[in-house]
């Protein structure tokens, strides 16, 4: 499992769209945008059902990570970020917490996540390869 850099650390923590690329069962790849988060030396993400993305990771735990910088007037090329990672779905009570507290960085501190509390799955992403543009790669 690779660390991640602090300046990653700190984008992420700044709350990025993430693409998320999945393989589908007949080997195509199946992209979504989600949020993640950081716990420990592992990015996390919370879904309340179970989506084809988690029904991927559940089959084949390979997926890719892509996320770029804010982009800055007068920069040509935008540092980005590209994770190769593998990825563990656990059922979880704690789902819509982790979706709570991403809600505060993803759409603002006192905003609650706009779903009614239920059960469903956290997956935690271990890093495998850091590449892109910027000082992470």
């Amino acid at each position: 499992m690779t660390a991640l850099p602090a300046e990653l650390s700190d984008l992420i923590k700044a709350g990025p769209l993430v693409h998320l690329a999945t393989i589908n069962p007949d080997g195509s790849p199946q992209v979504s945008v989600i949020w993640i988060g950081i716990d420990g030396d592992q990015l996390v993400s919370g879904h309340l059902g179970r989506a084809v993305k988690v029904r991927n990771i559940e089959r084949d735990p390979r997926v890719v990570l892509s996320f770029d910088t804010p982009r800055e007037p007068g920069i040509f090329n935008t540092p980005y970020a590209v994770l190769r990672a593998r990825a563990t779905v656990a059922p979880s009570d704690q789902a819509w917490d982790l979706l709570d507290q991403l809600t505060k960085i993803y759409m603002s501190p006192d905003t609650e996540f706009p779903v009614p509390k239920r059960p469903g799955y956290i997956v935690r992403y271990a890093i495998e390869r850091i590449g892109g543009m910027g000082p992470w790669a």
